[in-house]
């Protein structure tokens, strides 16, 4: 039988591995959105916005959103709203190690030996622990496959390009129709002017610098409460590994109009931008920086919802294909 003593070493190596999970797991994603797809586009929610030439894949499917599909949407990778977007960050994997180690504990496989079979068990345990961690996070980012875009619809740059005030090409009706009764969404044209673009390059950098300062009161006037509510998640993801996503210098470089329509009292415009930035993550204690995002640029394609009498807000963004 183990002794107390090596069994408390036992349980000191344990959490020294669910502790090394967690440090190990990436820091949590940088920038506003962190590179997911989450929000809400109305019927258009879970049908991948269309191609740009500033996003020629077009857009990803919708990870996340609280709109819950209808008969008249189509939902080809909706994940529950729930828990964190990516089930590989540092808190989930630290989670993850602490429930095995609390199984394990009971016992373990080789609670009952003693010396070298002892060592190899929990050789054994601290393997099967690893390997369960990789295949969970390998599952949970291949859970979501993007589905293909829409027709492609008539555009405007939001730099003033060709015809920036010119009427958009009719949206699409919404997918489906009429099932059990219900009724199918009803959508209307939008016209986007230079006014418009104006307001969503405003709102691209607002967004980033409410964001870096963790101004929670103005991400909740610029976006709607949805995404404000995941905002005010990843920046309490960020204070729980000790940490501050600074973004600095955001500089729109091109944009287009992907969509344009309007459903019941409200309109919708779905932007593809590219934008440069100086994205780090510092150290909340000592001011260092921690992690530098590689990539000096980002395209993603942000929709925004305007209700009467009102200006345009954040409602979802989506990462390209």
């Amino acid at each position: 039988m183990l002794t107390q003593f090596s069994r408390r070493r036992r349980t000191a190596a344990f959490l020294a591995l669910a502790a090394a999970l967690t440090v190990a797991a990436p820091i949590a994603e940088a920038r506003p959105g962190g590179g997911g797809s989450f929000g809400s586009r109305g019927s258009r929610t879970y049908t991948a916005p269309s191609a740009t030439p500033t996003a020629p894949g077009g857009g990803s499917t919708m990870q996340r959103s609280q709109t819950a599909p209808s008969p008249g949407m189509s939902n080809p990778g909706m994940q529950a709203p729930a828990q964190g977007r990516r089930f590989g960050g540092g808190f989930f994997a630290g989670l993850l190690g602490a429930g095995l180690l609390g199984a394990l504990l009971g016992g373990g496989f080789f609670g009952g030996l003693g010396g070298l079979a002892s060592m190899i068990g929990l050789l054994f345990q601290v393997g099967l622990v690893v390997l369960v961690v990789m295949l969970a996070v390998r599952f949970f980012r291949r859970r979501s496959e993007p589905a293909g875009a829409g027709a492609p619809y008539a555009r405007s740059t939001l730099d003033g390009g060709p015809n920036p005030g010119g009427p958009m090409g009719g949206p699409a009706p919404a997918a489906g129709g009429s099932f059990g009764g219900a009724r199918p969404v009803q959508t209307r044209k939008v016209e986007i002017g230079p006014s418009d673009y104006q307001a969503f390059e405003r709102l691209l950098g607002d967004i980033q610098d409410a964001y870096s300062r963790e101004d929670r009161v103005t991400l909740g006037n610029l976006a709607t409460p949805e995404m404000a509510g995941y905002f005010d998640e990843e920046l309490r993801n960020n204070a729980a590994q000790g940490v501050v996503n600074k973004i600095t210098d955001v500089k729109l470089l091109q944009g287009d109009l992907a969509e344009a329509w309007g459903e019941d009292r409200t309109d919708y415009a779905t932007v593809a931008m590219r934008y440069a930035l100086k994205d780090v993550m510092i150290d909340r204690a000592s001011g260092r920086v921690v992690k530098t995002e590689p990539a000096p640029e980002a395209t993603e394609l942000w929709t925004f919802q305007r209700q009467p009498g009102r200006g345009w807000v954040l409602s979802a963004i989506q990462q390209t294909r």
